[in-house]
């Protein structure tokens, strides 16, 4: 029996990224800067219409898993993706990367692995077109009691908050993992996933975690007022609260304990994943026993790696950049 230090469960996306400029979006009616779902047929065009592509495993807790995984923790990753050939390319590149991948690919059903389209604009925008597929049907049923009660953090992902059943499985990992003695968390992920679900998500951060993690959008539409309001109601309901802010300081509570944390600006080249590795520092910090700010400052540190470069995973050791700030 394996006990994972970081056990994370979302979508298993595979990335499809490609460089493109703002004439391009436009003829093919993208939408800048932002994350759009897709139905099949436009995920088949744009993928078609794609040059340079280069893949990449993805999904947001799934990035974060790899980064904690590059950082040197025993983490696994919870999600579904089909028997075809991009789900093979996820499941072996997940592992290459030292994260245990407990699911087998899903052999029957008619949803392919969940792709998401991403163009990546000069100024280092992204601009992401994400068909879901078989990675949003997560349910209970892929949720294994061995791996999550044997967690010492379980990291979710809001996006999955969209279906009954993803709630359910959410639901079984957190209360299995606490069961355990571990911590669970949530990524509020989009406030519009939280905007369609607002009941339940506050339910969820006051009755089933013990750390939550959101961008100010977020923590404004989960609590309907401004940002201060917003995570005062936020650190009554949730032992930990964490607020990323574009360019803007990190406020992290605990407690009576608040932090900010400064953010070191640099010029992004790709500004995919810096939630995503944000979070991995952050969580690095908190499953090592790190005081507040110093998890804040990892997750700083992390975040800025990997917007120096192209793709939502890291390049080089952060753990290294971790012992040249100071912070190991």
């Amino acid at each position: 029996m394996t006990s994972y230090q970081v056990v994370g469960i979302g979508n298993a996306v595979v990335d499809v990224i490609s460089q493109s400029d703002d004439s391009f979006l436009e003829h093919m009616g993208i939408e800048k800067g932002i994350m759009q779902l897709i139905e099949r047929e436009r995920a088949e065009t744009l993928y078609a219409a794609m040059s340079d592509r280069t893949q990449a495993p993805g999904g947001s807790v799934a990035n974060t898993i790899a980064g904690l995984g590059n950082l040197g923790l025993r983490t696994a990753f919870i999600g579904r993706v089909r028997d075809d050939a991009l789900g093979r390319f996820y499941e072996a590149a997940l592992r290459a990367e030292g994260t245990d991948f407990p699911n087998p690919p899903v052999k029957t059903g008619d949803l392919p692995t969940s792709r998401s389209m991403i163009f990546v604009s000069p100024d280092g925008e992204r601009s992401m077109n994400t068909y879901l597929g078989i990675s949003a049907e997560v349910s209970t049923e892929d949720v294994s009691l061995e791996v999550t009660e044997n967690a010492q953090i379980l990291f979710l992902e809001g996006y999955l908050f969209d279906k009954d059943h993803g709630k359910a499985a959410f639901l079984k990992a957190a209360q299995a993992t606490r069961r355990g003695g571990g911590k669970a968390g949530i990524s509020l992920s989009d406030p519009f996933c939280v905007d369609r679900h607002r009941d339940s998500f506050r339910r969820l951060v006051r009755d089933e975690m013990d750390y939550v993690i959101g961008n100010h959008h977020e923590w404004e539409s989960l609590y309907q007022s401004d940002l201060e309001s917003a995570l005062k109601q936020a650190a009554a309901d949730c032992a930990m609260v964490v607020c990323t802010r574009s360019g803007d300081d990190v406020v992290l509570i605990r407690g009576e304990e608040r932090v900010e944390v400064p953010v070191h600006r640099v010029v992004p080249v790709d500004a995919t994943g810096a939630g995503d590795q944000f979070a991995a520092g952050f969580l690095y910090g908190y499953a090592t026993g790190q005081s507040l700010k110093v998890a804040g400052q990892m997750g700083c540190v992390a975040a800025a790696e990997v917007i120096s470069h192209f793709g939502a995973r890291p390049e080089t050791d952060v753990k290294q950049l971790f012992r040249e700030h100071g912070l190991i």
